[in-house]
């Protein structure tokens, strides 16, 4: 699925909403980028240029694809044409504020949310005055003098101006939905997950009027296809359940995907998706040996995934179900009983992943460091996986010899 830029959509409406002048640009794979920037510095003469950094790597143990390098051609591309201070920011850049800004060359970064800092930041910059007390602002060799707290009600953000998508190649294409976050912020406290290090523990929600009027403007606006966002949809059932509620109230056309946690669903909150229009939810399972969920540090048990999985089923709601092989405790059998009880899920697709990205300060990265699987000084922006001893190279074997049977499988 074509992925739209959420976090730079977010900070470039409140950017404008503080009275600047924005043009945003989503740099399409398979385009001219360099002839685009070059086009629209010319064109629109930026003051300041705030850069997105989404994702480090592909998460893949194989062949991994390291991405700051093409960020850093798109930063060598801005220097050709401008002396624009660069300002990096995104889900990938909070993760590694200091080494990721030494590694792409840019001239500052924002750890987390952006929407307050980063009109604040342009304003100072237009000015002239100083900006290094600016809340997460890091700056080359410096870091940041104070940290950029989360903020709590979520509403005093706007979402995403649904015009700016509409300047996209994207979304007429069909397999493109327009993302939308209803909440930010997860306790669940998985192993391996980095979740909580961008957006903090603490649940933080929109309320479900805002949730859906801003739905509400994106169909009216000819948009009609959508994809939460949350690590957690489900979760609370009631709050998921009152934005299902109010969508139907308003009788809105639409179709969507969400992602659901496998725990406490009830078939009430599935009927509910099915008629508000879901179509499609994204199943992270993640195993099917009790053990390895208790070591990833998963709420659910088999039992519960079934259970989701056949609710969903019943009503007609379609699931990609994912597997994350090889992490602690993973064994040979235990690797074998995930495949087999996946291949027991109605499940119309399944993404398998073997070998896990080692995230800074999960429980993950402190285990691999006690077993000397990495230093505790690395800080891990280059791409470093876990993988349970006695399963290199079988692994890998094994998920191809299941899947050449299993199209509807990939990795």
């Amino acid at each position: 699925m074509p992925t739209l830029p959420l976090g730079l959509a977010c900070v470039a409406t409140a950017t404008r909403r503080a009275g600047h002048q924005v043009k945003l640009i989503d740099l399409i794979e398979g385009k001219d980028l360099r002839g685009v920037i070059r086009e629209t510095i010319t064109t629109f003469r930026p003051d300041s240029i705030g850069i997105a950094v989404r994702n480090i790597d592909d998460q893949c143990m194989v062949d991994t694809q390291f991405l700051l390098d093409q960020v850093k051609e798109v930063i060598n591309c801005c220097r050709s044409s401008t002396d624009a201070p660069i300002i990096l920011g995104g889900a990938g850049y909070s993760m590694y504020p200091e080494s990721a800004l030494v590694y792409l060359g840019a001239d500052m970064g924002i750890k987390g949310e952006g929407e307050v800092v980063f009109p604040e930041l342009v304003d100072r910059i237009n000015q002239g005055k100083d900006v290094s007390d600016l809340p997460g602002l890091y700056l080359p060799g410096q870091g940041a003098k104070t940290e950029n707290r989360y903020v709590q009600e979520l509403d005093l953000l706007a979402f995403p101006d649904e015009q700016l998508w509409h300047g996209s190649d994207l979304v007429n294409q069909q397999n493109t939905w327009i993302p939308l976050q209803t909440r930010r912020g997860c306790p669940m406290d998985c192993s391996y997950c980095s979740t909580a290090r961008i957006e903090g523990r603490a649940r933080r929600d929109h309320t479900p009027e805002a949730v859906v009027e801003m739905i509400a403007r994106h169909v009216k606006s000819g948009f009609n296809r959508f994809y939460f966002t949350d690590n957690t949809f489900n979760i609370p059932s009631s709050y998921a359940s009152e934005i299902c509620q109010r969508i139907q109230a308003l009788k809105l056309e639409l179709s969507w995907m969400c992602i659901v946690y496998p725990w406490g669903m009830e078939e009430t909150l599935v009927r509910d998706m099915a008629q508000a229009g879901c179509r499609e939810v994204s199943l992270g399972f993640e195993s099917g040996n009790e053990t390895m969920l208790s070591s990833m540090n998963k709420k659910f048990s088999l039992e519960e995934i079934m259970k989701t999985s056949r609710l969903l089923q019943k009503h007609c709601i379609r699931q990609m179900g994912f597997l994350l092989l090889g992490g602690p405790g993973e064994t040979r059998s235990s690797v074998k009983e995930s495949l087999a009880f996946a291949d027991s899920l109605p499940l119309d697709r399944l993404k398998i992943t073997a070998g896990i990205r080692i995230y800074p300060n999960t429980m993950l990265s402190k285990l691999a460091v006690r077993e000397g699987a990495i230093n505790a000084d690395d800080d891990l922006l280059h791409p470093r996986f876990y993988l349970a001893k006695g399963l290199e190279g079988w692994l890998q074997e094994t998920v191809d010899e299941w899947m050449r049977e299993r199209p509807h499988w990939s990795r």
